[in-house]
């Protein structure tokens, strides 16, 4: 009978094999709506460097980063980064670059749709703040004209290209972002 050996390297390897067999066996094929967003956002939450934007600071700097969906917020210490997932306008038409700046905060912001808003649909009308308007909790303004990074009721917005040219995120991190990020905070589009 020929003696077996076995080496440390070789033990390691068939019990790790061992270990992980049940998390293959249990593995389930991604629904089309988990595809859909995890290749429309696969570089969303790698991390930027806010000098790679800014000279400095200042307050507080916001990168919203069109292509990958994800806003970056580094706080005016220096020490707070945060990473939120966005919807983004739907199209480069739609789509603003550039710098600018908070300049207006509204808890319960109420929403009316632009003129070429209006133009594709309308029957669009002002909303008073609640469940259907489409700045959802929290809105903050920039120094362009009908631009915000504001929240969203319909939570199926985020990671996609669905709006008219706002940032929008999850109400409750929209929330979180409104609680930190001052006016006067500079803004990049890309």
């Amino acid at each position: 009978m020929a003696e077996q050996t076995f080496s440390r390297r070789g033990l390691i390897l068939t019990a790790g094999a061992a270990l992980f067999t049940p998390a293959v066996l249990r593995a389930q094929t991604p629904t089309p709506e988990v595809i859909d967003v995890v290749r429309h956002n696969t570089n969303g939450f790698s991390s930027q460097n806010w000098q790679d934007h800014f000279d400095t600071l200042g307050k507080a700097a916001i990168v919203a980063d069109t292509s990958s969906r994800a806003l970056h917020y580094w706080g005016g210490d220096g020490d707070t980064y945060k990473i939120y997932p966005t919807s983004v306008p739907r199209s480069d038409e739609l789509t603003k670059r550039g710098y600018t700046s908070i300049v207006r905060k509204r808890v319960g912001p109420d929403w009316t749709p632009t003129p070429s808003m209006i133009e594709r649909d309308p029957d669009l009308k002002y909303m008073p703040p609640g469940p259907d308007n489409p700045l959802g909790t929290h809105a903050m303004y920039l120094s362009w004209p009908a631009y915000l990074i504001h929240g969203t009721h319909d939570t199926r917005k985020i990671g996609r290209q669905s709006s008219d040219g706002c940032i929008g995120l999850y109400n409750h991190m929209i929330e979180a972002l409104y609680q930190i990020a001052p006016i006067g905070t500079q803004v990049r589009i890309v």
